[in-house]
């Protein structure tokens, strides 16, 4: 399969599954407040959602929560100009993958960086955040993340080894 075949697949993917996730998750933040709302209105502000706690677990919660900046809530000082900033830079950096080409060493990666950062950028206008929703507990409270998060953070992985193993192979 072509490179680029590879890099849609996975880039589209990843977007996919976590818009699919976020959307479950805000329904499901919808549905638990509806439950308990003692009146009839169903006109719930999205704001009114964040702290939701959609699932408890021994070391893992599901709970609703908008970043309004980025990692651990920095940069929230922009506001709504965040979403324009992230949307450049994320625009910018999809114009260097394909500048450099670094879709023929990095097709993978590349998917699930640009993915993931398309699926926070997105929610940033549809939202008033990025839908945040994994509560690590165990042990330390870390901060909230999803799914686009994990895959930004695999694909940094994933080429920090792949360039690893091609400075190893140039030394050797």
């Amino acid at each position: 399969m072509k490179k680029s075949m590879i890099f849609v697949f996975v880039f589209v993917s990843t977007f996919l599954i976590d818009q699919g996730i976020k959307h479950w998750v805000v329904d499901r933040a919808y549905e638990i407040h509806q439950k308990q709302a003692t009146h009839t209105s169903t006109n719930i502000p999205e704001a009114a959602l964040v702290g939701t706690i959609l699932s408890t677990g021994k070391y893992i919660n599901l709970e609703l929560y908008l970043n309004k900046g980025v990692a651990f809530s920095m940069f929230s000082f922009f506001g709504s100009y965040m979403k324009w900033i992230q949307g450049a830079l994320v625009l910018f950096l999809l114009f260097i993958v394909f500048k450099e080409n670094y879709i023929q060493h990095y097709a993978v990666p590349a998917g699930l960086l640009m993915g993931g950062a398309l699926g926070n950028v997105y929610d940033r206008f549809i939202h008033e955040g990025v839908v945040d929703y994994i509560f690590w507990h165990y042990g330390f409270n870390y901060p909230v993340f999803n799914y686009a998060d994990v895959a930004i953070d695999v694909a940094f992985v994933i080429i920090v080894i792949l360039l690893l193993r091609a400075k190893k192979s140039e030394v050797s």
